[in-house]
């Protein structure tokens, strides 16, 4: 059964009316997110909102009235696009006012290819896209605790505690990507196989 990634209802009610394509992890990378996600919400992140499952960001829409068509164009990028490879290099941070506490993926060809490639099919259309940087502005991540809440001793003590680097860097390829969109409360995905 399909793992949600945001379910709780403050989570899914900021969500309404937007759209997400993601990667989902599911091996190597999949496991150190949990430990590190799981070590961090046992300790200094104790209570702090959190995806409940870890997933790479691709881009994201607000397009409720044309989430189908949305769809149609995330499923022609899909078909030509080969797996992509997800290689998690450390455990880092967005500073304040952001406050998030990240796993931050490499730079690998192939998720910088498929996310230009996205890029180029975005640029005729006027979707509303959201938080969108160029491929070279933009910090690979799955994120691992949402800390804007804190005041700012607290917010470094857990940004110190939680930055690492790995030795032996987890990596993986993923072959599918999720198309996923928040309506009435909830969160609905379709899962789109990657092809080239």
């Amino acid at each position: 059964m399909r793992r949600p990634f945001m379910d709780t209802p403050d989570q899914l009610a900021s969500l309404q009316g937007q759209q997400y394509l993601v990667l989902r992890p599911s091996a190597a990378v999949a496991h150190e997110y949990e430990s590190t996600q799981r070590a961090l919400l046992d300790g200094p992140a104790r209570d702090l909102k959190h995806p409940h499952t870890g997933h790479v960001t691709l881009r994201g829409f607000f397009e409720a009235g044309r989430r189908e068509e949305v769809a149609g164009l995330v499923r022609e990028w899909a078909a030509e696009q080969p797996p992509i490879e997800v290689t998690a290099d450390a455990v880092d941070a967005f500073p304040s006012p952001w406050q998030v506490v990240i796993l931050r993926a490499a730079r690998s060809a192939s998720l910088v290819q498929a996310y230009s490639r996205l890029t180029d099919r975005l640029e005729p259309t006027d979707y509303r896209r959201l938080d969108e940087l160029s491929v070279d502005d933009w910090t690979f991540h799955l994120s691992l605790v949402y800390a804007r809440s804190l005041g700012a001793a607290e917010w470094e003590v857990l940004e110190r505690a939680a930055r690492r680097a790995f030795e032996l860097p987890p990596t993986e390829t993923i072959t599918e990507a999720e198309f996923v969109w928040y309506d009435e409360g909830g969160e609905y995905a379709e899962i789109i196989p990657l092809g080239g």
